[in-house]
C-alpha cells in the first residue's frame, strides 16, 4: 500500500481540467472524482456500513462537532476509534466543525484561540478552535482531518471577509502543529467568500504552509447559485495539481459535472439523505418528489433503468405508500437509491475522462438535468 497522502493522478481530460486521481490513506484508497456519503453521527442515516460499502463507497464523511457533542471523542477513543466504533472499513474524513459552529449554534464571540458558542443541543457554552478541533479529530482517528477555518456568510463585506480569511490563516498555521492520529492526514479550506482576490490569496498562503490536501470551503452557504462555480475558479487555479481537491458541501449533480471540469476531485453532501427523509428521489433527470400523490398507483421504479436494490424490487406505489404512513422502510429505500445514484454518475464519469468522453458525457447528462423533475418526462 502505497503511504497516506499520495495522490496519483490516474487520467487527465483533454479538453477540460478533469481529471481521475487515486488517494490512499491509512485505512485504504479511493477513486475520485468521488462523492461521499455523509455520516455525521458516525451513520449515514438509515444505513449499515455494510450498505454503504456494497454501493462502491470507499470513503465516508464523519463530523467533528456532533461526535464531540455525543457521544465524546474521547468515549470514541476508548471504542477503538471511529473505523471500529461503527465498523467502517474504508476511509473516513471528519470535518472540523467549524461550518456546524457557524450554522447549528448561536455564536457568541470569536477570538484569536476560537469561538466560544452555545450548544445547539442545550444550549450550554462550548469553546472550539484549532487546538480543540485538531485535537477531538486525533482521538475520533480519522484518516482525513480538515482544518479549523472561519466559514464566510452569505453576503459579507470585504473588510469582514478578509479579516476571517486571515484569521483562518493563522488557524491553519496552528492546526498544522498539532499533533495528529497515527497516518493522519490535514486537509486546509479555502475560504474568501464572493471575493475572488481573497480567495486566491487565501488558497495561495495555504498551499505555500504545505498540506496534504485543500478544500474549497464558504460555498453553498446561502449564496444565489451562479456564484458557486466563480468561487471554485478563483479557489482552484491556486492548488497544486498532485493534490486532491475537495468543494465541501456541494453535491446537486449538474454542479459536481461542472466542477469536476474545472479541476475538483472530492465532494460531500447531506443532500441524498436529507431529501429520502423527506420523501424524495435523486435521479439523473433531477429530484423529484415519490410522496406525490400523483404516484399512488404507478407500477413503475423510482428511476427506470436504475440497478440499485430499490427500483430493482419496489415500485413508486409501494414507496408512496410508505411515505404516506411514516414507515421507515421508505426512507430506507429512498436513501439506497439516492446514494447509487450518486456513486453511479461518478463512476460513469471517472470511465468518461478515462476514454475522452467526458465532454460529451457532461453535455449529454446536462442536457436532459433539471433541478427539479416532474418525474414524468
Amino acid at each position: 500500500m502505497k503511504t497516506p497522502g499520495t495522490f496519483e493522478i490516474t487520467a487527465q481530460d483533454s479538453e477540460s481540467k478533469a481529471r481521475c486521481g487515486r488517494m490512499h490513506t491509512a485505512h485504504g484508497s479511493f477513486e475520485t472524482p468521488v462523492f461521499m456519503p455523509v455520516g455525521t453521527q458516525a451513520t449515514v442515516k438509515s444505513l449499515t456500513p455494510e450498505d454503504v460499502s456494497g454501493m462502491g463507497f470507499d470513503i465516508i464523511l464523519g463530523n467533528t462537532y456532533h461526535l464531540n457533542e455525543r457521544p465524546g471523542s474521547d468515549l470514541v477513543q476508548r471504542m477503538g476509534g471511529l473505523h471500529k466504533f461503527m465498523n467502517w472499513q474504508g476511509s473516513i474524513l471528519t470535518d472540523s466543525g467549524g461550518f456546524q459552529v457557524w450554522s447549528l449554534a448561536q455564536l457568541n464571540k470569536i477570538t484569536e484561540e476560537g469561538v466560544t458558542f452555545k450548544s445547539h443541543l442545550d444550549g450550554s457554552l462550548q469553546f472550539m478552535g484549532p487546538v480543540e478541533s485538531m485535537a477531538i479529530q486525533r482521538e475520533l482517528g480519522s484518516d482525513i482531518a480538515m482544518l479549523f477555518d472561519e466559514c464566510i456568510p452569505y453576503p459579507a463585506t470585504p473588510d469582514y471577509a478578509e479579516k476571517a480569511v486571515e484569521r483562518t490563516l493563522r488557524w491553519a498555521r496552528r492546526c498544522k502543529e498539532q499533533p495528529r492520529a497515527e497516518g493522519q492526514l490535514q486537509f486546509a479550506i479555502v475560504q474568501g467568500g464572493e471575493f475572488a482576490e481573497l480567495r486566491g490569496h487565501c488558497a495561495a498562503e495555504l498551499v505555500s504552509i504545505g498540506f496534504d490536501g485543500y478544500a474549497i470551503g464558504g460555498v453553498s452557504v446561502g449564496e444565489p447559485d451562479e456564484l458557486i462555480l466563480p468561487g471554485v475558479e478563483a479557489s482552484i487555479s491556486y492548488l497544486p495539481e498532485d493534490k486532491a481537491r475537495y468543494l465541501m458541501g456541494v453535491g446537486l449533480l449538474d454542479q459536481m459535472l461542472e466542477s469536476i471540469a474545472r479541476g475538483v476531485d472530492m465532494f460531500d453532501c447531506v443532500l441524498p439523505t436529507r431529501i429520502a427523509r423527506n420523501g424524495s428521489a435523486v435521479t439523473r433527470k433531477g429530484r423529484f418528489a415519490v410522496k406525490n400523490a400523483k404516484w399512488k398507483e404507478d407500477p413503475r421504479p423510482v428511476e427506470e433503468g436504475c440497478t440499485c436494490y430499490t427500483c430493482q424490487n419496489y415500485t413508486r406505489s409501494y414507496i408512496r405508500h410508505l411515505i404516506n404512513c411514516s414507515e421507515i422502510l421508505a426512507i430506507r429505500l429512498l436513501s439506497m437509491h439516492n446514494l447509487h445514484c450518486m456513486q453511479v454518475v461518478m463512476a460513469e464519469t471517472r470511465e468518461a475522462i478515462r476514454t475522452g468522453t467526458f465532454t460529451e458525457y457532461r453535455q449529454n447528462f446536462l442536457k436532459d438535468y433539471q433541478k427539479i423533475w416532474d418525474g414524468d418526462s
